[in-house]
């Protein structure tokens, strides 16, 4: 009787912690929606916006034959899945350009007299330079390239050009993989590791720096301080930003020594733009700090901040696979315009003039992110 008793005084004592457990956790807002935001973005980025085969690339032609050959090579390559022709380059120094400057993944080049030549049996080639500082994104879209020529030529050479049809084929397709020709991965994940690192790190630093004045009960002598919300701000900020700037530089360190990816452009480029992205996230992590009310909710905060990072900015997957609403989520992500920077510098040479959209479009959201980080602070003053 004694046991029993005792068993079940013990049941009440469980379920009463449980009852308990079950009333913070509704109160805590943040950690409910990190346990119903965070199962459901994973579903649906993994369900919908990952593809390893990512297709309608963008495009570029140099077409330098107008002949009825090119044009049915053209029009085959429009009717693939994996180009998106978006442009024609003026001639290879204009091609040169959409590539150093992302707008375009691929440009294809049709040489001068090249249906000519394939009648005379010259074999022409047909050049195709791809962006191969992602290499996944790249290689379903070369053997379709192979794929569209031949069947467009088939249906040219009938009559007394059917000799030309069979194997081999009429001409021939030079494939140059600029910027990482063997298809090392190294040197696709190694540059955007920078990223994602200073992601992390610059969150959590300053998401933790108002919490941590609160708990620690330093708040109300800091907030009787002759200092402004901005002052407050930029004063946390600086330190980390000459933090980010040693990571990056051992980062840099690790990846030129140890696995041998080169850096090909300037640090004069690089280095302040990295500087520009460290501030936006130390924004953002600020902006979490006067949100959450205790250090754990900021850790949360940041944790749910990271994850569509990593998965929606190009890092693990190739960019432009993903669907557009995908995109479009991602272009609005600090580390997609990030990680095109630092792969085209250190990969293409890509110089400040050719990475202005991204450089652009970080400079407004650390704006952004530091207007909002302002305004919440005093909006926890009152």
């Amino acid at each position: 009787m004694i046991l029993a008793r005792q068993a079940r005084a013990s049941l009440a004592r469980i379920h009463a912690m449980f009852v308990k457990e079950l009333i913070q956790l509704r109160r805590d807002r943040v950690t409910l929606a990190m346990i119903v935001g965070i199962p459901l973005i994973q579903l649906l980025l993994f369900g919908f916006a990952i593809n390893a085969d990512p297709k309608h690339l963008a495009t570029a032609l140099l077409v330098q034959d107008d002949g009825p050959l090119a044009r049915s090579f053209v029009a085959a390559l429009r009717a693939t899945d994996y180009f998106d022709i978006i442009t024609a380059a003026a001639d290879e120094k204009d091609a040169e350009g959409l590539i150093l400057s992302n707008r375009v993944q691929f440009v294809i080049e049709i040489p001068p007299d090249f249906g000519r030549r394939v009648i005379r049996g010259e074999k022409p080639p047909l050049l195709i330079v791809a962006d191969a500082t992602d290499p996944t994104a790249t290689g379903g879209a070369v053997s379709a390239v192979t794929a569209a020529a031949s069947s467009a030529l088939d249906r040219e050479l009938t009559g007394p050009l059917a000799r030309l049809a069979p194997a081999p084929a009429p001409f021939e397709v030079r494939v140059h993989r600029r910027y990482n020709p063997a298809g090392e991965t190294r040197r696709n994940i190694v540059p955007g590791l920078i990223g994602t690192i200073l992601t992390m790190t610059m969150l959590i630093y300053t998401a933790l720096s108002v919490t941590r004045e609160i708990e620690r009960g330093t708040m109300e002598a800091l907030l009787a301080m002759p200092v402004r919300p901005t002052e407050i701000m930029l004063g946390k900020i600086a330190p980390y930003v000459a933090v980010g700037g040693v990571q990056m530089g051992i980062i840099l360190l690790v990846a030129t020594t140890l696995f041998g990816v080169p850096i090909v452009g300037s640090l004069l480029v690089l280095g302040p733009l990295t500087l520009l992205f460290i501030t936006a996230n130390l924004s953002v992590g600020y902006t979490f700090s006067t949100i959450a009310i205790n250090q754990l909710q900021a850790i949360q905060m940041t944790f749910f901040f990271f994850l569509p990072n990593m998965l929606l900015s190009g890092f693990f997957f190739p960019f432009r696979g993903m669907p557009l609403w995908a995109q479009y989520f991602g272009e609005a992500l600090p580390l997609t315009h990030y990680l095109r920077i630092v792969r085209s510098v250190m990969l293409k040479g890509s110089s400040f003039g050719e990475l202005a959209a991204d450089s652009l479009a970080l400079g407004v959201f650390t704006i952004v992110a530091m207007a909002v980080a302002v305004m919440r602070f005093r909006q926890t003053l009152d």
